[in-house]
C-alpha cells in the first residue's frame, strides 16, 4: 500500500501527522501522451475507444506555488470531459495546455508531454503554497473544477466570465484522476463528512453544473411550481438536476432511456417520466433532416403528464440529437438552458418557435466558486445526495472512461486513487445513517444496466 494511503485513507490522521508525511517524488496518474494525440484522427468518433488513449503511469510531483495546494487524492470520478479528452474530440486537449502555458509564470508548467486528466477529487490537503491561508495540511476537501486568473475586470462579477477561465484537468494539467493533484486554493471546499471518499468525489462537476444551469440567477432561476424537462435524468448532470428540481419545489419531467433509469428517477421522487427508447422517439428522419412531427408527439406526451402544461425550463446537454425538440416543447416565454452537446455540437432548430414565442436559450458552463460552494453545501447538509453507481481502481480507469463513453452507466462512475477500497473516510456517521438509503440509491443491483 502507498504510505500516503495507509495514513490518510481512514480519515483519522491529525493535521500534525499529515504535515509530517514526506511528499513523494512521483505518483501514479491517469495520463494522455502528447505523441499519441493523433491516434484517432482517421477514425469516426463512434469507433474510437478512449481506453486505448488513457494510461496509468508515474509522473513527477509538482511543487505548489503561490496560491496553490497539493492534495492527496483518495478518490475521483469520470466526467464527459474526461471522455472528450481521451477521444481528442472536438480538439486535442494539448492545445489547451499549450495556450495556457503561453501566459508564462506558473502556467508554463502545464505544457508537458503528458496530460494528467480528471476534474473531480476528494482528498486531504498535503502541502500549501505561499499565501494560502484558508486551508492547511490535514484538511478534508473536495475540489471544484474552475481555474481562473482574475486579472481582468470581466471575471469579478461572475468568475465564469474571466477571459482566462479554464476547466481544471481538462484545459489545465495536474488533474484529479491521480494519487496527487495540484489545484488553486480557491477551488477547494469542505468534504461532506457523512460521505466516503468515492461518494464525495462524485458530485463536484455535475452537481455544480446543474446548480448554475437550473437554480442560479446566471441560469434558469428555477422557482417553485416550474415544470422542468430534464434530459438524461438518471445520468451525471441529470440526476442532480432532478434532485435540485424536487428540493426546490419544481416538477421534473424526466427523460430516460431504460426501465432501470426510470426506476431510479422514481426512487428520487420524480413522478413524470418518459422512457424515450420505449416510446421510440427519433427526432431526426435522417442525418440531415429533423422530424418536427416527433417534436409535436413529444410535446403532447409532456402535456399528458403535466395536466396540459409545457415545460417552463428545459435542461439541455445532449445537444444535436435533442435540441430542436427542446426549443419546440418549451412553453411560450420558457427557457432552454444548455451546458453541453454530448451527441454533437452543431444544433438545428426551427427559429420560429424561439423568436415568435419569446423563448430564451441560455448557455451555462460549469459554475463560479459561490455556486459550486452552495451546491456542495446542499450535499453536506444531506439535501442533495451523490449518485455514485460504481467505482473502479485507478489501474482500471480506462475501462471506467469507456463505460461512460458507451453510455453503459447511470449516475456517476467513481475512481479510487489512494483509497485502497470503498467505504472509507466517513466522519459523521449520524448524518449518514439518516440518509443511507438515498446515498446508496444508485447502487441498487436492480438498476444495473
Amino acid at each position: 500500500m502507498n504510505p500516503l494511503a495507509g495514513t490518510l485513507s481512514d480519515g483519522t490522521a491529525t493535521a500534525e501527522e499529515v504535515a509530517a508525511l514526506p511528499v513523494p517524488e512521483s505518483y501514479r496518474a491517469a495520463v494522455l501522451f502528447k505523441d499519441q494525440q493523433g491516434m484517432f484522427d482517421a477514425m469516426p468518433l463512434s469507433e474510437r475507444d478512449p481506453a486505448k488513449a488513457v494510461h496509468v503511469t508515474e509522473v513527477p510531483t509538482p511543487e505548489p506555488g503561490a496560491g496553490e495546494v497539493l492534495v492527496a487524492v483518495l478518490a475521483s470520478s469520470v466526467n464527459y470531459n474526461t471522455v472528450w479528452s481521451a477521444l481528442s474530440s472536438p480538439v486535442s486537449t494539448f492545445a489547451f495546455l499549450e495556450r495556457y502555458a503561453r501566459l508564462g509564470g506558473p502556467a508554463a508548467r502545464h505544457d508537458l508531454p503528458y496530460h494528467i486528466i480528471g476534474s473531480d477529487l476528494a482528498g486531504v490537503v498535503l502541502r500549501t503554497g505561499e499565501g494560502v491561508r484558508g486551508w492547511r495540511a490535514g484538511d478534508h476537501v473536495v475540489a471544484h473544477c474552475l481555474s481562473v486568473e482574475l486579472e481582468s475586470a470581466d471575471g469579478h462579477g461572475d468568475t465564469m466570465l474571466d477571459p482566462e477561465q479554464r476547466i481544471w484537468g481538462y484545459e489545465t494539467n495536474y488533474g484529479g484522476l491521480a494519487e496527487l493533484s495540484l489545484v488553486k486554493a480557491n477551488q477547494l471546499m469542505p468534504k461532506p463528512g457523512h460521505l466516503t471518499w468515492e461518494e464525495a468525489a462524485s458530485p463536484g462537476l455535475v452537481n455544480s453544473t446543474a446548480y448554475r444551469q437550473l437554480v442560479s440567477a446566471n441560469g434558469a432561476a428555477m422557482k417553485q411550481g416550474d415544470n422542468v424537462l430534464i434530459w438524461g435524468a438518471a445520468g451525471g448532470v441529470g440526476s442532480y438536476a432532478t434532485q435540485l428540481a424536487l428540493a426546490g419545489g419544481a416538477n421534473p419531467v424526466c427523460v430516460v432511456s431504460s426501465p432501470q433509469k426510470a426506476a431510479l428517477c422514481r426512487a428520487m421522487g420524480a413522478e413524470h417520466i418518459i422512457d424515450r427508447r420505449a416510446e421510440g422517439y427519433r427526432f431526426w428522419k435522417d442525418e440531415d433532416t429533423p422530424d418536427p412531427g416527433e417534436w409535436r408527439r413529444f410535446g403532447r406526451h409532456i402535456r399528458d403528464l403535466t395536466g396540459g402544461e409545457d415545460p417552463d425550463i428545459v435542461v439541455e446537454h445532449p445537444g444535436r440529437e435533442t435540441f430542436g425538440a427542446s426549443v419546440y416543447v418549451a412553453r411560450r416565454g420558457g427557457t432552454i438552458v444548455t451546458c453541453a452537446s454530448t451527441s454533437g455540437y452543431r444544433h438545428e432548430y426551427d427559429n420560429r418557435y424561439l423568436w415568435m414565442q419569446l423563448k430564451r436559450v441560455i448557455g451555462s458552463h460549469f459554475a463560479n466558486y459561490r455556486e459550486a460552494w452552495e451546491a456542495n453545501r446542499l450535499i453536506a447538509k444531506g439535501r442533495i445526495h451523490p449518485t455514485l453507481s460504481r467505482s473502479y481502481p485507478l489501474t482500471q480507469v480506462g475501462e471506467a472512461v469507456s463505460l461512460v463513453h458507451a453510455g453503459r452507466h447511470h449516475g456517476k462512475v467513481g475512481v479510487l486513487c489512494l483509497a485502497p477500497r470503498e467505504g472509507l473516510g466517513v466522519r459523521d456517521e449520524e448524518l449518514r445513517a439518516r440518509h443511507a438509503d438515498a446515498i446508496d440509491r444508485f447502487r441498487d443491483p436492480a438498476t444495473e444496466l
